[in-house]
C-alpha cells in the first residue's frame, strides 16, 4: 500500500550475523547467486519462493522466524500487520528482500525447516546476513510482470493497512459482535413487553387496542400500529411525542386478546433500547455524526485488506495442498500462527467482503456515492404512493387536484373526508395479498393508509399497498418481485447484514464472522510481534516490505493500477483520503531516513 519513490538506503545495522558463512550486506555469499540472478537450485526471481519478497510471512533469516524460510508465504488472512514484511536476520530485510534470487533462507534455531516448502533452501544465507538492513527495493534487477511485480506491492499494503487499520477493524467486529447477538438478548430482555400471558381465542379490534394505547400515553400522536405478528406477540402501537430524541418513537405494547397495556419503551425503528444502544454504538461509538467516520474508514479497508490477503495466502507456495485449507498442526511457533491466520482468513473472506460491501451502503460518503450509481443504473428502491388524488377512482378526490393556480402555485392536495378506520383497512390489504407481518402507517395530510409486508425472514414477504381512507379501494400496490434487481440485491445485502434473512443462525454467522476477524488481527499482531529483532534493541518491531518495489513493475501494469485505485478511491472518499495519507507518511519517513543514512556515512 504505502509505497515511497525514494531512493535512499537503510542506515547499516551491525548486527553479528547468524553464521560464519553468511554473506555480507552488499554481497552474496560464496555459494550464493548476486542479487539479480537466481540460484542453481533457488527459483528465478520472478517466481515466489525462496528468492522472492523475503516477507515476514515465510521469509527467509536466522531467529525466531527462520522456522518459516523457504515458504516465501505472504501474509494470511486479513486484518493482521506485518505478517508481509521482510524478515532476514531477525526480521530485518537484506538487500535482496525485493523478490530477487538472492533471498534463500539462512540459517539460525529453525533453519532446519529451511526449504520445506520451496526450491534452493540452502543456496544462500538469507539477505544480509544476520539482522543488517539492506537497500530499498534495488531497482537494478529488472522488470518483472504479473503476480511477481504486483506481489511486493500487496505485501506491503497489507502491512500498512493491517498495522494502522486493525484497530479499527477489531472495534467493529467487537461491536458488532454485541450487536448480533442483541436480537436474543432483546427477546429475554423484554420478554413481558413483546410477549402475551396467555393466547386468547380472538382478537379485538386493532381500534380497540390503539385507544388502549392513547389511555396510557395521552401525549402521544398514533402514527403507525404493527399488528401481533405471532399468536403470543404482543401489538406495537407506534407514537410521536415532544421530547424524544430525532428517529425515536414511542412504543406501547398492547395484548392483542385483552387491549391490556404490557409496556412502554422508547425505540428507534423496531429496534427496542438495547438493540438501538448497540446498533449506534457500532456504527459510530455513540460519538454522533463524527463517529461514523470510523465505521466508514473500517469499511473501506475491509475488503481490501481481506482480499489482500487473499491474493497473498493462495500464492504462497507449501509442500502439501492440504495446507491451504486446513491449519498446519506440525508447525510451531510464528509459523503456527501464520498458519492459522492464513486457514481462518481463506474460510471467511467472502463474508468480511460482504460485511464490508454492505456496510457502506450505510455510509455517510461512499453510501451517498453507492445510492447515486444505483439510481443511475435504474436500481432505485420504489415505493408505494400513498397520494390521495392521484388515482381517478380515489373517493374525494379533488377534481382541481394537481392543477396549477395563478401565479404557479400549485393546489394543495385533498383532505380525506371520512376514515374507514384502521381495520377495514388492513382488510383491504388482506384482500389484496398484504397480510404477513404487517405494519400499518396512519393516513397523515394528504396521504392515506399504507400497509406493509415486513417478513425480512427467507421466504421474504415484503409487498405494500395504499388503501384509500374514504371508501377503502387499494389506490397502489407494489410487490416485491417488482423491484429492480439491484434493489432487492440491496434489500438482502442489508438484512443479512443485520442478521434477519436467516434469523438465528445468521445471526450466529454474523458472530462467527466478528470472533474470527478479531482473532485474525490479534494473530497478525502476534506475528508482527514475534518477527521483531531481539538482539540490539529493547523493544523493536518488525519492518514492512522495503519501499521502492513498484519500480520492479513494468508501466503497463502500474498505470491501469494507478487508475483503478485513483477510482475506487474517489468513489470510497475514506479509503482514497487515508491512501494519500498513509503515502505521504510513508514518503516523508523515506525521506527522513535517507537523510539519517547521508548524514551516517559523511
Amino acid at each position: 500500500m504505502s509505497l515511497d519513490e525514494s531512493q535512499t538506503l537503510r542506515p547499516t545495522d551491525t548486527t553479528t550475523p547468524s553464521r560464519p558463512n553468511a554473506p555480507g550486506p552488499n554481497a552474496p555469499g560464496p555459494n550464493a547467486p548476486g542479487p539479480n540472478a537466481p540460484g542453481p537450485d533457488a527459483p528465478d526471481a520472478d517466481a515466489p519462493g525462496a528468492g522472492a519478497s523475503g516477507s515476514g510471512a515465510g521469509a527467509p533469516g536466522s531467529g525466531p522466524d527462520a522456522s518459516d524460510a523457504g515458504a516465501d508465504a505472504p501474509v494470511a488472512g486479513v486484518g493482521g500487520p506485518g505478517l508481509d514484511a521482510p524478515g532476514a536476520g531477525n526480521g530485518i530485510p537484506g538487500p535482496d528482500a525485493s523478490g530477487s534470487g538472492a533471498g534463500a533462507p539462512g540459517s539460525g534455531p529453525d533453519a532446519s525447516d529451511a526449504g520445506a516448502d520451496a526450491p534452493g533452501a540452502e543456496a544462500a544465507a538469507s539477505g544480509a546476513g544476520a539482522g543488517a538492513p539492506g537497500p530499498e527495493a534495488p531497482s537494478g534487477s529488472g522488470q518483472r510482470g504479473g503476480w511477481a511485480a504486483v506481489r511486493p506491492l500487496v505485501l506491503r499494503m497489507h502491512f500498512y493497512a493491517g498495522l494502522l487499520i486493525a484497530p479499527l477493524l477489531f472495534i467493529a467486529a467487537g461491536t458488532g459482535l454485541l450487536y448480533a447477538l442483541s436480537w436474543q438478548a432483546e427477546s429475554i430482555v423484554y420478554s413481558d413487553e413483546l410477549t402475551v400471558d396467555r393466547v386468547g381465542d380472538g382478537a379485538v379490534p386493532l381500534s380497540t387496542q390503539v385507544r388502549a394505547a392513547q389511555s396510557a400515553a395521552p401525549t402521544g400522536k398514533v402514527i403507525g400500529v404493527w399488528p401481533a405478528p405471532e399468536a403470543a406477540d404482543t401489538t406495537r402501537v407506534i407514537m410521536e411525542k415532544p421530547g424524544l430524541a430525532e428517529g425515536e418513537t414511542l412504543t406501547v405494547f398492547v395484548d392483542p386478546y385483552t387491549a391490556d397495556v404490557r409496556g412502554q419503551l422508547t425505540t428507534a425503528g423496531d429496534a427496542l433500547p438495547l438493540r438501538a444502544w448497540l446498533s449506534e454504538f457500532h456504527s459510530s461509538l455513540q460519538l454522533g455524526e463524527f463517529g461514523r467516520n470510523y465505521s466508514e474508514l473500517a469499511a473501506s479497508w475491509l475488503w481490501v485488506v481481506a482480499l489482500g490477503g487473499l491474493a497473498l495466502w493462495i500464492g504462497r507456495r507449501r509442500s502439501r495442498r492440504a495446507l491451504l485449507v486446513l491449519p498446519d498442526r506440525k508447525a510451531t511457533g510464528r509459523r503456527k500462527t501464520l498458519s492459522w491466520h492464513g486457514v481462518v482468513g481463506l474460510w471467511a473472506v467472502a463474508g468480511l467482503v460482504a460485511l464490508s460491501a454492505t456496510g457502506l451502503t450505510w455510509s455517510k460518503y461512499a453510501g451517498e456515492n453507492i445510492g447515486q450509481l444505483q439510481d443511475r443504473l435504474g436500481g432505485a428502491t420504489p415505493a408505494v404512493s400513498a397520494t390521495l388524488g392521484e388515482s381517478a377512482d380515489s373517493a374525494g378526490a379533488d377534481e382541481h387536484a394537481g392543477h396549477h393556480m395563478p401565479g404557479g402555485a400549485e393546489m394543495p392536495p385533498p383532505q380525506p373526508t371520512a376514515d374507514i378506520g384502521i381495520d377495514k383497512a388492513v382488510e383491504a390489504a388482506r384482500a389484496a395479498g398484504v397480510d404477513d407481518h404487517v405494519r400499518v402507517t396512519l393516513p397523515a395530510e394528504g396521504k392515506g393508509y399504507v400497509i406493509k409486508e415486513q417478513d425480512k425472514q427467507v421466504p421474504v414477504h415484503l409487498d405494500a399497498v395504499a388503501v384509500d381512507p374514504a371508501d377503502g379501494k387499494v389506490m397502489d400496490e407494489l410487490r416485491f418481485a417488482d423491484y429492480p434487481v439491484l434493489a432487492q440485491l440491496t434489500r438482502f445485502g442489508i438484512d443479512l447484514h443485520m442478521g434477519q434473512t436467516f434469523g438465528l443462525a445468521n445471526q450466529l454467522a454474523l458472530a462467527a464472522l466478528a470472533v474470527a476477524l478479531m482473532f485474525l488481527v490479534f494473530w497478525g499482531y502476534r506475528m508482527w510481534w514475534l518477527r521483531r529483532p531481539t538482539k540490539d534493541r529493547a523493544l523493536s518491531f518488525g519492518r514492512p516490505q522495503p519501499r521502492g518495489a513498484w519500480r520492479k513493475a513494468p508501466v503497463t501494469l502500474l498505470l491501469p493500477l494507478a487508475a483503478v485505485t485513483a477510482v475506487v478511491g474517489w468513489f470510497v472518499p475514506m479509503l482514497g483520503i487515508s491512501l494519500i495519507a498513509f503515502l505521504a507518511i510513508d514518503v516523508l519517513l523515506g525521506f527522513v531516513a535517507g537523510r539519517r543514512a547521508a548524514a551516517a556515512g559523511a
